[in-house]
């Protein structure tokens, strides 16, 4: 089969075809095209001569093939140490072979690299630190997945979230009047007990732009009004937009590098169109990576930087704590044990731990770090997209297990993660294991203890009164 209906080399452009794949429940049909889809051998082999660069070549001729990277991968770990986990052994085995025999591989091949590139790694590039050449082979598996999506072998679900980003600009189907209704309602809701609160919409000049995950507005829109909340108690002049608000990139768990630059773009043509001082991203890891670390290369920004200072949300937060613009009451500070999910995409690809220490050091009285941490900290188990994958679902929660046992290890009855799939994952690992464990995002956490400073304290008896 030269080309599935479904399953084929061709991205969701359209509205129609995004719900035809949708109606795919599962992507039977879908999964069983890929088994018939033909190999452009000549393509493949085109497509690595003009993308893969002298680094990638350069690390796949280095690899020493030493193992170095095995006890770095959570996967090795939790799979009894078998060979076949060793990051150097996967990423050889999959794009190293491609390059080896020069694009002459067949059907099978491809769909075994895609379970390699999806369902043995979250690319959250912790074998990298570990390895004495200095190869990461994740920023490889990144790589291969774009090789993969352009040859139509990428998981269903992928498929569709790429296809999200270039119908709807956002992850999910959230169109810009949903957008900005969810806004309105959301003040409108919280204006009961925050009065003056209001959640600006395309305000230019603003000292902050706020950009946001596009599943708050579509399942946690308590979020969108957390934040808002949380700027109005800082006193910050800011605002959102209506176009370009949201910063997530499944496209980039897909490997479909051209949603990835058509979603920064949109972003972007929303921070020159504003012009705010700053940008806050919501609290996501893989969200800062795409528009912050990864975005400015996507868009060939000469200066490597976005067109503003751009900054993930715990940078901002420690910023208001030490300044007192936001002040947290001590008799409302966490008393239980409690630990942090260190995100790889901010804290290992970015070096943002310090940040949450710091916040930390704020709001919990018994903080208990898991072994280890920081930047050598593990992945949660669901990275890179393979939380929401149902082809890997199995491989996704024996992946959860180390996260598990760094849990427990803590003794930590409640787990702070500030990041989406952090927050999913270790969602999903209380409903795996059980461990009697809560899990939370800051945003609620510091509303709950903060000090609400005299001046809204009056404007909300006011309310009260009037009312």
């Amino acid at each position: 089969m030269p080309q599935g209906s479904l399953c084929n080399r061709e991205p969701i452009k359209t509205e129609e075809a995004l719900k035809t794949l949708l109606a795919d429940k599962g992507g039977v049909v879908y999964y069983k095209e890929m088994e018939e889809l033909d190999v452009d051998s000549d393509l493949l082999w085109s497509m690595l001569k003009k993308t893969c660069k002298s680094r990638t070549r350069t690390w796949l001729e280095i690899c020493a093939r030493c193992g170095m990277c095995a006890e770095s991968c959570h996967f090795y770990r939790v799979n009894e140490r078998d060979p076949e986990q060793v990051p150097a052994f996967k990423i050889q085995s999959t794009l190293g072979e491609m390059i080896r025999r020069k694009g002459r591989v067949d059907n099978a091949f491809m769909r075994r690299a895609m379970d390699y590139a999806w369902g043995r790694c979250t690319c959250c590039n912790r074998c990298g630190t570990y390895c004495p050449h200095g190869i990461d082979t994740g920023v490889m598996f990144s790589y291969l997945r774009g090789i993969l999506f352009a040859m139509g072998f990428v998981p269903w679900e992928l498929k569709i979230g790429s296809g999200m980003h270039r119908v709807y600009k956002a992850q999910m189907d959230v169109t810009s009047e949903d957008w900005v209704d969810t806004c309105e309602w959301m003040e409108e809701e919280t204006c009961e007990e925050w009065p003056d609160l209001k959640i600006p919409m395309d305000v230019k000049g603003a000292d902050v732009l706020y950009t946001l995950n596009a599943r708050e507005p579509k399942h946690y829109p308590e979020d969108v009004a957390q934040a808002a909340i949380l700027f109005h108690l800082a006193g910050e002049s800011w605002t959102m937009a209506s176009e370009g608000w949201e910063q997530t990139s499944l496209a980039m768990f897909a490997g479909d590098w051209e949603a990835c630059r058509l979603q920064v773009q949109n972003v972007y043509d929303a921070i020159e169109r504003l012009r705010p001082k700053l940008v806050i991203g919501t609290e996501c890891g893989h969200a800062h990576r795409a528009t912050v670390v990864e975005g400015p290369y996507w868009v060939g920004r000469p200066d490597g930087k976005p067109p503003a200072p751009y900054i993930h949300y715990v940078q901002w937060l420690a910023k208001m704590l030490r300044e007192g613009r936001i002040k947290i009451d001590p008799a409302k500070k966490i008393k239980e044990p409690v630990t942090l999910q260190d995100s790889c995409n901010y804290v290992r690809n970015h070096g943002l731990a310090r940040c949450t220490r710091e916040i930390m050091s704020y709001i919990a009285e018994d903080f208990r770090e898991m072994t280890p941490n920081r930047e050598n900290n593990y992945c949660c188990g669901g990275g890179g997209g393979l939380n929401g994958i149902g082809r890997y679902r199995k491989e996704r929660n024996k992946a959860l297990m180390t996260k598990r046992d760094q849990i427990i290890a803590t003794g930590a009855q409640l787990v702070i993660a500030p990041c989406h799939n952090c927050w999913d994952a270790i969602r999903d690992l209380e409903e795996e294991y059980q461990l009697g464990i809560r899990w939370s995002f800051l945003k609620p956490l510091i509303i709950s203890m903060a000090v609400i400073p005299d001046h809204l304290k009056a404007a909300a008896e006011d309310f009260v009164n009037e009312a």
